[in-house]
């Protein structure tokens, strides 16, 4: 019984995908210096300014601390629950994505955080959030 004996094929490694890749990032490169280069060969003095500020951008959230016997306060002003809804419209005129913060103390009636909560709703504030800080006592 004959027996034949086949050579066994090495395995090799193809070269040309990764030289393919390496020629594709090297022009690349080249073309993105370029586009660098013609930006910075105009000899452009720029204007100076001592607090360089964005032209627009949002106010900071309003934040509404609700004390246990019911008075509000915000930056730091006792306001009524009138005066509060005056601030939030116009607050939500100025700006249509005004957020508020609300603080309220948390052995205190909550009817006090709803009616903060109401006043945001009839201003037509959607961005509104809670205030509460984390239990060190809790275990997870």
């Amino acid at each position: 019984m004959p027996l034949k004996l086949e050579s066994i094929e090495e395995p090799s490694l193809n070269l040309t995908p990764m030289i393919d890749v390496v020629l594709l990032l090297v022009i690349f490169f080249m073309v993105g210096t370029q586009f660098a280069e013609e930006e910075s060969q105009y000899e452009i003095d720029l204007p100076t300014a001592r607090t360089a500020q964005p032209l627009t951008g949002g106010p900071d959230e309003i934040v509404v601390n609700i004390y246990r016997d019911g008075r509000l306060i915000v930056s730091e002003r006792e306001v009524s629950v009138d005066e509060l809804e005056t601030l939030l419209r116009s607050a939500r005129e100025r700006y249509a994505k005004q957020a508020v913060t609300v603080r309220g103390d948390g052995s205190g009636p909550y009817q006090h955080v709803m009616t903060v909560l109401d006043l945001c709703r009839r201003t037509g504030i959607v961005n509104v959030q809670l205030a509460n800080r984390i239990d060190e006592g809790a275990s997870s």
